[in-house]
């Protein structure tokens, strides 16, 4: 099984209400599926990344660039708080994240040292559905373009499924348009992708979760095993990392970025299920003792609130 499935979203896993805003986004990212200018900029980035695992790197922004540009933007906005920096191997690692905003790996590379170089395995129709994002991520690099359905998505065919005929047709579009990244040659490709960034000295920022979460202080549980495997086949540690206060954004909100003790495994090529799922109760216990369990929205004033929770989808 590829480590890969670590981004994919099962059915059973959807449960969200399809509302009006639902139907508008799926319409958005079934736009962006069918885009070519996005298909061949997914494709064309994939294609570059593959050089890694023969020793050459893709043009990518200089990495001191990348984290002042981050860093000037996201401390003008947000008051921003660094717990444990010191912690971060200066060697390739995987950063296991929770995942509440399609802001935080951008937080997160605006506090990361420089070295070695960070990527990001990210969702290609986000990534790349304005062309704003386009321009800047041609530029930068520095990101693995993921395909694959969104929970909106799924959660439409499982409407239609159950008795929303209103849904047919968009969710039989959905199916037809939309990839779902499950077949061998994606699994395959981004593997090598993944094991030659790795290989070549450089580390990954990864959100074992699959998803976005909902709650401060939660994680979607069960954690997708591909971080896990990805560690155990490349021989390099896991640092987790939580993340507090993104889930809901506004000017001047305080964001918190929490580093934990790098987690060692004994490499395998080919890791046994006994030795994943360890490992991956392991992160999970980890990652869970960095969050908050009493966390409380701030109350008050949350200028900008709607325009920094909605600018990257």
């Amino acid at each position: 099984m590829s480590s890969s499935e670590q981004e994919s979203s099962t059915p059973s896993e959807i449960s969200s209400p399809v509302t009006a805003a639902t139907i508008k986004r799926v319409e958005e990212g079934v736009a962006a599926a069918s885009d070519r200018t996005i298909r061949q900029m997914i494709a064309d980035t994939l294609f570059q990344l593959e050089s890694i695992h023969e020793q050459n790197s893709p043009a990518r922004i200089n990495s001191g660039i990348r984290r002042f540009v981050l860093r000037s933007l996201i401390h003008w906005v947000f008051q921003v708080k660094v717990e444990n920096l010191e912690k971060i191997p200066q060697k390739p690692a995987i950063l296991a994240v929770n995942h509440l905003h399609h802001i935080d790996p951008l937080l997160l590379l605006a506090e990361l040292p420089t070295q070695p170089y960070y990527y990001i395995l990210g969702d290609a129709r986000t990534l790349y559905n304005k062309c704003w994002k386009r321009l800047i991520l041609r530029i930068a690099g520095g990101v693995i373009p993921l395909a694959r359905m969104w929970k909106e998505e799924l959660a439409v065919i499982q409407a239609a499924k159950a008795g929303r005929e209103d849904l047919n047709n968009l969710a039989q579009v959905i199916e037809k348009t939309v990839p779902t990244g499950g077949d061998i040659h994606t699994l395959r490709q981004i593997d090598r992708i993944v094991l030659g960034i790795l290989a070549h000295g450089d580390s990954l920022i990864l959100f074992p979760e699959g998803r976005l979460g909902n709650t401060e202080g939660q994680l979607h549980l069960p954690l997708k095993r591909g971080t896990v495997i990805y560690a155990l086949r490349a021989g390099v540690p896991i640092v987790p990392v939580a993340l507090i206060g993104t889930q809901d954004l506004y000017w001047g909100k305080e964001l918190t970025v929490r580093f934990g003790e790098p987690l060692h495994f004994t490499p395998t090529a080919r890791p046994k299920r006994e030795e994943i799922e360890a490992a991956l109760e392991t992160l999970q216990n980890t990652m869970l003792s960095l969050l908050p369990t009493d966390y409380q929205e701030p109350i008050g004033l949350k200028p900008l609130r709607h325009f920094l929770n909605h600018i990257l989808w």
